[in-house]
C-alpha cells in the first residue's frame, strides 16, 4: 500500500541523536531513554542529570506546519495560565555550543526546536513528565469532573479562534478524507463501490445535520477528547498535549464521553452538561450533531491509516487495516451510522 505523504527518516533519530537534540535546549539527559507508544510522532521519555524527566516529542514532517504548531503551544500555555490542568511545553533555548548546529527555537515564548539534517527537517518540543490513569466514566461524578473540565476548556477556548489549525467539519474530515481513501491503493478493488455508496449517502446525511443546526459557535478544541487521552490523577483530569486541537463545535470534545445504549448515553450526557454549565452554557443544537461528527472520525480514521502505512509502525499496531474484511466492516458501519443519524437526538 503507498502513502500520499512521504515516509519521514525517523530512522535517524537514534538514542544518541534524541540526547543531543535535548541538550542543544538546554535539558541534559543521562542516558536513560524509553520510547512512548505513539503513532503519528515520536516521543520518548528522557531522564535527566538533575534527576527529573521530560518527554520529548519530535513532530512528523508534512502534518502540521510550524505556525499550526505553534498555535497548539500557544493555546496549551494560555489554557496552563488559567489553571487548567493541561501540560504545556516546556520553554526552550538553543545552545549554541551543542552538538546540533544550525538548531533554532521558534514561538513566543520559543517552545519549538527545529533542525535540518540533509533533507530530514526535524521539530521538537519538550513537556514535563506527568503520569495517571483512565478515568472511571462508569462514575456520574467523574462525568461531572469532565464536563466541568471541557466548560474551563472551551471558556478559554472561545476567546479568540485560531488562524492556522484545521477546522472539524464535514468538508475537511468526511468529503476530503473519502477522497483521499479512493485515491488511493488500499481498498481492495470489490470493496471500492460499496463503500463509495454508503460514504456518499452518510455525508449527505452529515451535510444535512449541520446545515440544520444551523450557525453555532466555532471555537478552539481539544479535538480528540476520548478516554484513553485522559490522565487521571489525586487532583483530577489532565490532558499532556493538545495534537489534534482543531476548531470546530464544543459538542466534539463531549460525545467521546459517551458509550453504551442511548439510555446510558443520556444518564451519561446529563452527568457531563452539568459539569460543563457551571462554566460556559451548552447550545442544545449541537447534540444533533454527535452521530454526524462519530460518521466523519470514522472516515478520517481510516484515511489517516491509508496515509501512514508506508511507515513501519503502522503495520505492526493495525495488521487488519486494508484488508477485505476491514473494508467490509466499515461499509456495514456506515450503514448503521445511516440510521443513527435519522434517529431523534439525544436531550440536554
Amino acid at each position: 500500500m503507498r502513502t500520499t505523504v512521504d515516509p519521514h527518516p525517523y530512522e535517524h533519530l537514534t538514542p544518541q541523536r534524541v540526547l543531543d537534540a535535548l541538550q542543544a535546549v538546554g535539558q541534559r539527559g543521562d542516558g536513560r531513554i524509553l520510547q512512548l507508544n505513539s503513532y503519528e510522532n515520536r516521543v520518548f521519555l528522557v531522564m535527566l542529570e538533575d534527576g527529573s524527566a521530560v518527554v520529548a516529542k519530535f513532530y512528523r514532517p508534512a502534518r502540521w506546519s510550524d505556525k499550526q504548531i505553534l498555535e497548539e503551544h500557544l493555546f496549551a500555555l494560555q489554557l496552563a495560565d488559567a489553571e487548567i490542568p493541561v501540560i504545556a511545553p516546556i520553554v526552550l533555548a538553543a545552545d549554541p555550543a551543542a552538538a546540533l548546529p544550525g538548531l533554532g527555537c521558534a514561538g513566543t515564548p520559543p517552545t519549538l526546536a527545529r533542525w535540518q539534517e540533509g533533507e530530514a527537517a526535524f521539530r521538537l518540543a519538550v513537556y514535563p513528565r506527568r503520569a495517571g490513569h483512565g478515568p472511571e466514566l462508569g462514575d456520574p461524578a467523574v462525568l461531572r469532573w469532565l464536563g466541568r473540565f471541557v466548560g474551563r476548556l472551551h471558556a478559554v477556548g472561545v476567546q479568540e479562534p485560531f488562524a492556522a489549525r484545521r477546522r472539524l467539519d464535514a468538508q475537511t474530515y468526511g468529503h476530503a478524507a473519502l477522497a483521499r481513501l479512493l485515491d488511493g491503493d488500499t481498498i481492495a478493488p470489490e470493496q471500492i463501490a460499496p463503500l463509495r455508496v454508503a460514504a456518499e449517502q452518510a455525508l449527505a446525511r452529515v451535510d444535512a445535520a449541520f446545515a440544520a443546526a444551523g450557525t453555532v459557535t466555532t471555537l478552539r478544541l481539544h479535538g480528540d477528547f476520548h478516554p484513553g487521552n485522559i490522565l487521571w490523577r489525586a487532583e483530577g483530569p489532565h490532558v499532556v498535549d493538545l495534537d489534534d486541537c482543531c476548531s470546530g463545535p464544543a459538542v466534539q470534545d463531549l460525545w467521546m464521553l459517551l458509550s453504551g445504549t442511548r439510555a446510558a448515553m443520556q444518564g451519561q450526557l446529563a452527568a457531563v452538561l452539568e459539569g460543563y454549565a457551571a462554566f460556559r452554557p451548552f447550545d442544545a443544537r449541537e447534540l444533533a450533531l454527535i452521530e454526524p461528527l462519530r460518521t466523519l472520525r470514522m472516515l478520517h480514521h481510516s484515511a489517516w491509516l491509508a496515509e501512514r502505512w508506508s511507515d513501519p509502525a503502522f503495520p505492526a499496531a493495525f495488521p487488519w487495516f486494508g484488508t477485505p474484511a476491514y473494508w467490509a466492516q466499515q461499509t456495514q458501519a456506515l450503514r448503521e451510522q445511516l440510521d443513527a443519524m435519522d434517529a431523534p437526538a439525544l436531550q440536554a
